[in-house]
């Protein structure tokens, strides 16, 4: 093996890697599942594989490559690992690695969208997502990028043009509940606050359906998503652990969080926070506050199977959605990686299907449930998001779906708002949160379902299958 170069610090890349995230990356011995199973490996200049060797070999070419900046942070190469080397967090560390060192972004607009959105969010405490886009847009020189998107979101009333600043409560100051068996922490995340306000709104509804209540936590800020564990580790643990540590205050034992990114970020904090002691140390110092870890943080599906239960879901079901044929995407966050969601079947999940067979539909079997939809690089690298759009469309068509449902609003802005912009799609189908379908299964009718949010319109759908 050729020998180790030093960084500037004088430690090589791996001893880096080590050091920042307890990642061996002398543990691969490049059986190549990583680059196999990669969604973007086609348009990285490094294979996932070859950035590893590059980093046992102390090669630090690998801190200027393009794949460390493209990377979409699927989780797909962390969960097939056989080594359990968690390959999407070295991915990170390099990012960072490179910004340490000053070495310029290989894509540059992935680095401005990490700036803007996490100066955002400590400015404001919850993302503003027009600010956000707009922001880029400006520093990146392309002022009409996704204007045509923006209008027709606005058309809907699925952006906010204000946001005001949130600060949590201080430790010590937050009113403890006492929380029934029907009740949970709910965290709705900043999408389900703007662009997936329908998400919002169909959740609470259904939710009053089932006798399940909802208890938002005061003062919650955003969770950090992406550009957070891609900039700063301990970053990135503790915005969802302020979180957390608030709902743990309250009194409860269980939180919901709809949004896949969130969850899986709220997933990960807390699991960081049980397994590295000195990170977990860093963040209760910086909170004012020792987090308990005794949280149980379900994703929606899961929250309503163990709240509600399957079998009162379907005694309650007044118009079965009986006909309609649904592919359930979960999406990349849901399940990965399983060491983290404790999630038993990772690559083909069933939670949200048996949901959807509850409710009367047909659901169908289809091939990229789990695969990513491009996640934030719908607004840094677009075409490559439309590319994997696109593959995840025309499968759900090809298996015979008459919808896709999901429960993340990340790609929910990218399978149904982006439909427009793929060339040569050739059809359009309708994509809905489970929480719409499942107010219609509940009869509480098409306004509360709020079908008119959706830019591929659904109600001809429905309409044709005798559901609305």
């Amino acid at each position: 093996m050729a020998e180790q170069r030093a960084t500037t610090s004088g430690q090589s890349l791996a001893q880096v890697i080590a050091d920042h995230i307890g990642e061996n990356v002398h543990l691969c011995y490049q059986c190549v599942k990583c680059s196999s199973g990669c969604p973007l490996a086609e348009h990285m200049d490094l294979n996932p594989n070859q950035v590893l060797r590059l980093a046992q070999l102390g090669d630090e070419s690998v801190l200027e490559s393009k794949t460390i900046w493209v990377c979409a942070s699927c989780q797909t190469c962390t969960t097939r690992c056989p080594q359990g080397i968690d390959i999407a967090a070295i991915m990170d560390e390099l990012r960072i690695e490179a910004k340490r060192r000053g070495i310029p972004a290989a894509i540059p607009e992935v680095d401005k969208f990490a700036r803007l959105f996490l100066t955002d969010v400590r400015l404001m405490g919850r993302l503003h997502e027009v600010g956000l886009m707009a922001g880029l847009n400006l520093s990146t020189g392309k002022l009409l990028k996704d204007i045509d998107l923006a209008l027709e979101m606005l058309k809907r009333n699925k952006l906010s043009l204000v946001s005001l600043p949130v600060r949590p409560p201080k430790p010590g100051t937050i009113q403890r509940v006492e929380p029934t068996d029907n009740q949970i922490a709910y965290y709705p995340g900043c999408s389900l606050h703007s662009s997936a306000g329908e998400y919002a709104k169909t959740l609470e509804a259904v939710a009053e359906a089932l006798d399940l209540t909802l208890v938002e936590p005061p003062g919650w800020i955003c969770c950090g998503s992406s550009p957070a564990h891609s900039s700063d580790h301990v970053l990135a643990t503790k915005y969802p652990v302020i979180n957390l540590s608030i709902i743990e205050q309250m009194g409860f034992k269980d939180v919901a969080a709809p949004c896949s990114s969130c969850y899986n970020r709220f997933k990960t904090a807390a699991y960081n926070m049980a397994h590295n002691p000195e990170l977990a140390r860093q963040v209760n110092e910086g909170i004012g506050y020792e987090y308990q870890g005794k949280l149980r943080i379900m994703h929606l599906v899961e929250a309503l199977i163990e709240k509600v239960g399957l079998d009162t879901i379907e005694s309650k079901v007044v118009k079965p959605l009986k006909g309609l044929k649904v592919a359930c995407y979960y999406g990349c966050y849901l399940t990965r990686p399983a060491e983290v969601t404790g999630a038993p079947h990772p690559e083909y999940p069933m939670e949200m299907d048996y949901l959807m067979q509850r409710l009367g539909a047909d659901v169908v079997s289809w091939d990229y449930k789990t695969d990513c939809c491009g996640g934030s690089l719908g607004l840094t690298q677009t075409p490559l998001a439309l590319e994997m759009t696109a593959k995840l469309l025309r499968n759900s068509r090809q298996r015979g779906a008459d919808v896709v449902v999901t429960v993340c609003p990340l790609c929910h802005v990218n399978i149904d708002a982006r439909q427009s912009q793929i060339k040569d799609l050739g059809f359009n189908i309708p994509v809905l949160y489970a929480t719409q379908l499942a107010a219609i299964a509940l009869g509480l009718g098409e306004k509360a379902a709020l079908l008119n949010k959706n830019l591929v319109d659904p109600r001809p759908v429905l309409r044709e299958k005798g559901l609305i």
